[in-house]
């Protein structure tokens, strides 16, 4: 029973490796931050045994508490980079410094909640939640006490940015955001620690105030963060869900150039897109990622437009004159190849860019090697198969296999049954899973289920008759 049950969750997701350098440059930091949040005790005097194991105590915990930041950084992105990594830490190594010389003068509201928000929008509100842990609670100078009031205000809106950071999806909620946590730490300010210090009659006391002035300051300071947000995903490889839905444009030049020189793999490329957004809703995947990157999966056929089916009228077909399999296979390959190329042209994210080459991974071309054997050309089959790699995550996987099914159930009968089509579906799945296409793609049994009947339920949405409608000389119904 406990190997059934291991074998039906999710596999474990391998994060990626970091080189040795980037390990030692992170760590580095990593001690910085914990020297900054602690020497202070070393200056106490006279310095005596205990004083010293508090400094030991206080190190060792900033130097733990930062090491599991990046575990949990991992835990939640096993793809995250070390550029990432590095933002993380060097966030949290700024705002220990800006606490160690300006704690008396700025709220810590505006020292932690917008890098709060630059995490949680690139990398997750797990991430960010616990990074907000540690930056609230390491405090470099002991001397400073915080109300204890401002603190619990100061994790309230810290976590309430953090949770919903992570899931706006565009600019002008990000706008909202800025608006409305200024107005409710204000509130909360005045309503638990200044309601007898500052009068909202006196104007000059309301304006001058250390209330107003702090929250103001956290509005600014918001605002400046949000303009700055697109240059950290340029720099550190940040994927926000804003990016992703400006990225899904279909007036991006890229979908734009696709829809025009290739309108049939375009039309083929928005019924993947619905097939593979309701499997990925369906198992509480990214559902703007596999929106996004099932736009950009095919558009390396730019390279060769009528080199593809779904492009050709029917009148003639490239490969029938070229009559060379292991050639026309090397076409093939081109469109993942090229693909590639139009992707760092157009300064696609690594995210994006995955999905050309992983949902094509490593499938075998069995058109041209079956014309290959007919010709009895003896050759590897390896000269038959895409160069992948093989999906490395569950929306790549789920991109595949609508690629896939795609073909195969609108070529289905109007009249094909459920039974029929559910038949089609599953084949087609097992046989990616048995050729070992899905061994990286981190889904489980239960979420393969759940994908077929979702495949399912999109072929009986686009499955309907049109009625024939009476037409005369003169009048045509519509």
């Amino acid at each position: 029973m406990l190997h059934l049950w291991r074998r039906s969750q999710v596999p474990v997701k391998q994060p990626i490796k970091i080189s040795r350098i980037d390990n030692l440059i992170i760590f580095l930091l990593c001690i910085l931050i914990s020297i900054i949040s602690s020497y202070k005790l070393l200056l106490i005097s006279p310095l005596n045994i205990a004083d010293f194991f508090s400094w030991l105590l206080t190190f060792t915990e900033i130097l733990v508490s930062s090491g599991i930041l990046i575990l949990v950084a991992k835990k939640e992105n096993p793809t995250i980079s070390s550029r990432q990594i590095f933002l993380i830490i060097t966030l949290l190594l700024a705002v220990q410094a800006t606490k160690l010389s300006l704690a008396s003068s700025i709220s810590p509201l505006s020292m932690i909640i917008p890098p709060a928000l630059i995490i949680s929008q690139g990398m997750g509100s797990i991430t960010a939640l616990a990074w907000v842990s540690i930056a609230s609670f390491s405090w470099p100078d002991p001397a400073v006490a915080i109300n204890n009031n401002l603190f619990f205000i100061l994790l309230v809106c810290s976590s309430v940015v953090s949770l919903l950071g992570g899931r706006i999806r565009s600019r002008a909620q990000l706008l909202q955001l800025s608006i409305f946590i200024p107005i409710g730490s204000f509130l909360s300010q005045w309503l638990l620690i200044g309601k007898d210090k500052v009068s909202l009659i006196n104007k000059q006391d309301f304006v001058y105030g250390d209330i107003f002035s702090d929250s103001l300051l956290l509005a600014i300071v918001m605002l400046f963060t949000i303009l700055f947000i697109p240059v950290f995903e340029s720099i550190f490889g940040l994927l926000t869900k804003a990016r992703l839905l400006e990225l899904a444009d279909k007036e991006k030049p890229l979908i734009r150039r696709l829809s025009i020189e290739a309108p049939g793999t375009f039309e083929h490329t928005l019924l993947i897109c619905g097939l593979a957004e309701e499997a990925t809703r369906m198992i509480g995947g990214d559902i703007d990622l596999i929106k996004t990157g099932a736009l950009y999966h095919d558009v390396g056929k730019l390279h060769a437009p009528n080199w593809f089916i779904e492009n050709q009228d029917g009148s003639k077909n490239p490969h029938d004159e070229l009559d060379d399999p292991i050639k026309s296979a090397e076409v093939l390959q081109a469109h993942v190849d090229e693909g590639l190329k139009f992707a760092r042209k157009n300064r696609l994210p690594k995210l994006i860019a995955n999905f050309i080459p992983e949902h094509q991974g490593t499938l075998k071309m069995g058109y041209f090697f079956q014309k290959a054997k007919e010709k009895n050309l003896d050759i590897n089959e390896h000269y038959f198969r895409y160069k992948g790699p093989i999906p490395q995550s569950k929306e790549t996987a789920i991109l595949m296999l609508a690629d896939g099914c795609e073909a195969a159930l609108r070529a289905m009968n109007i009249n094909a049954s459920d039974k029929e089509a559910l038949e089609t579906i599953s084949n087609i799945i097992y046989s990616r899973q048995k050729d070992g296409q899905l061994n990286d793609g981190n889904l489980s049994k239960g979420e393969i289920f759940l994908i077929k009947r979702a495949f399912l339920n999109v072929w009986k949405r686009i499955r309907h008759r049109r009625i024939q409608y009476p037409t005369s000389k003169n009048n045509t119904f519509s």
